[in-house]
């Protein structure tokens, strides 16, 4: 049932499952309960999309929206405005949002709604990053004093009274500075590296982690991890507790540079997955495999999850950046669970998050033109949401190549030897004239063809499964360079605006200089992302249409075979 309501704020749309509402603006809206802090609904120009919960006011019904109470702010925590927030609406369009429809695809994993049995005592406090960032990539940081905080699945928090919104205390103290944006739900703002530009984030006494950035041939990269290493899954095994009451599946990681293997659930995997979203700000954390409500035992989607594990985990096991975070290395060493509670419990205390991650950057002396950096962005991002397009659209013809492989060809290839069965039948009605022979060949081809058909049925496991797994990777790093990219361009926009406040002599020169000079963090860390992922791209498809092509030759070769052999019973008729 339809509602009415009132925006109390302005709020631009980034993306296009968002619509823009001005305040005192009339809505509709198509239900009062909120996902991830979304209300769906329509604004006064018959626009239908998404927009904050906490920046509407839900009308009750037979009151009109001219006698509704103004007094509610974004902070305010009660029945109608539910301060929850979906970070990257964009970032989750493939595993979520759909012509303007949140689907709760990924919330039924039923082996993720418990404690963590006997690796921990289900309950964590987290402490308050430092400098409240998140990882852009879609999940907020780990803070409930500020309105679209929320708790991840596995922790438990010490609520904190809400702040009322403000858009700079300590920069008020200063005099002139560079505006702060109005979009408090800009990735920019929630990422932290607005704060972080505009030197709002505490320098640490010591910082016990460095990624050091270099130039290389085509740019910043990332310095390669000097212990460079990889990682096995195999094994995935259905276990039980509770007496069997409960099921799950392991799976048994075996990394190059440690003794032992390590077994771990899928919600394990959730877990490093979301620490190294609330970390790494400006680095394209790959997605994990989507979560199935049902089915989760059956074996073919037993092997596809495994699949597609083993491709994230090459893809973790790659990156200079990644593969050396502490958790990461906690999550595939540790087999003791009292290390491992402690090394759970440092990962979420990590104040090295967000925007204060910046600071473990080193970065070129190089001089770099901002423009050029700027040029070099616009580059990729046309790049990127034209990859975004052709990898979807390669993804859809794939999948629909699957569907006939398994259905239609196997079909008509049926139909095709069960008619050639008939003419052999017909062939042996009348004994004197029938060719034992040549009903012997036709029945033959038959079956051939039947049997053509199931071997089309059972080539997709070989081809183009594979294809899809790697496409589907993709399309989960591609999904996250937009709001890294809005990152870089906000930056680009308050240098150029504390440039200009300096030349009006309303800004310290030095002042703007420190915006320009930790813009060049966030674009030298942006680029070398960039360049990491081009390697990685050339490589992995590479591979995947050598192993696509080599099995397509072996799937021809076969049926071609099959065809020669029946073939040469005819010969001497």
């Amino acid at each position: 049932m339809a509602l009415k309501g009132r925006a109390l704020y302005d709020f631009r749309s980034e993306n296009k499952e968002e619509i823009s509402i001005q305040q005192d603006e009339d809505l509709v809206i198509f239900s009062e309960t909120s996902l991830d802090g979304w209300l769906q609904g329509q604004n006064s120009r018959g626009e239908t999309g998404l927009f904050p919960a906490s920046y509407v006011e839900i009308i009750p019904a037979g009151i009109s929206p001219n006698h509704a109470d103004n007094s509610s702010s974004p902070a305010d925590f009660s029945s109608t405005q539910v301060s929850l927030y979906s970070p990257s609406v964009a970032s989750s369009a493939r595993s979520g949002v759909s012509s303007g429809f949140l689907s709760n695809q990924g919330s039924f994993e039923d082996d993720d709604d418990d404690d963590w049995d006997d690796w921990d005592d289900g309950c964590t406090v987290v402490e308050e990053p430092r400098a409240g960032g998140l990882g852009t990539n879609g999940h907020p940081p780990l803070n409930l004093s500020y309105p679209g905080a929320y708790p991840s699945q596995h922790m438990a928090f010490r609520p904190k009274p809400p702040l009322e919104r403000q858009d700079s205390l300590a920069s008020a103290k200063r005099g002139s500075v560079v505006g702060r944006n109005l979009n408090r739900f800009s990735c920019f703002v929630r990422s932290g590296v607005e704060a972080f530009i505009l030197g709002d984030v505490p320098m640490m006494a010591k910082i016990a982690e460095t990624y050091s950035i270099e130039m290389g041939p085509r740019g910043p990269q990332w310095k390669a991890n000097p212990h460079p290493f990889a990682c096995s899954v195999e094994d995935p095994t259905k276990q039980t507790k509770f007496k069997g009451i409960k099921s799950y599946i392991s799976y048994k990681l075996t990394p190059t540079h440690a003794g032992s293997p390590v077994y771990r659930r899928y919600k394990h995997f959730d877990w490093l997955y979301n620490r190294l979203l609330h970390k790494f700000t400006v680095i394209s954390v790959p997605h994990l495999p989507e979560k199935q409500a049902t089915g989760r035992f059956e074996e073919d989607f037993i092997e596809k999850r495994k699949r597609r594990l083993i491709l994230w985990m090459d893809h973790m096991t790659s990156h200079p950046v990644l593969s050396q975070y502490e958790g990461f290395q906690h999550f595939l060493s540790c087999l003791d669970a009292k290390q491992w509670k402690m090394g759970k419990r440092r990962a979420e205390r990590d104040e090295m998050v967000g925007a204060s991650f910046l600071l473990t950057f080193q970065i070129p002396t190089e001089h770099q033109d901002l423009q050029d950096v700027e040029d070099r962005v616009d580059t990729f991002k046309a790049f990127s949401k034209k990859m975004d397009d052709s990898v979807l659209q390669l993804s859809t013809v794939a999948s629909e190549l699957v569907r006939k492989h398994v259905g239609g060809f196997r079909k008509e290839f049926q139909k095709l030897g069960s008619a050639f069965q008939a003419i052999s039948h017909a062939f042996q009605m009348d004994p004197p004239f029938s060719s034992e022979a040549l009903n012997s060949a036709i029945s033959h081809t038959g079956r051939t063809y039947e049997a053509v058909g199931e071997m089309f049925a059972e080539q997709p496991k070989n081809d183009l499964f594979q294809m899809l797994d790697t496409l589907s990777l993709y399309q989960g790093l591609l999904s996250n360079f937009p709001d890294i990219i809005h990152l870089q361009k906000g930056a680009f926009a308050k240098v150029k605006e504390s440039q200009r406040m300096s030349d009006e002599g309303r800004m310290a020169q030095d002042e703007a200089d420190g915006i320009r000079r930790r813009c060049r963090v966030v674009g030298f860390a942006l680029q070398a992302e960039m360049n990491h992922f081009h390697q990685r791209r050339e490589l992995d498809f590479k591979h995947m249409m050598q192993n696509y092509l080599r099995q397509q030759i072996l799937f021809y070769q076969r049926v071609g075979q099959q065809l020669e052999k029946t073939l040469r019973m005819y010969d001497h008729l």
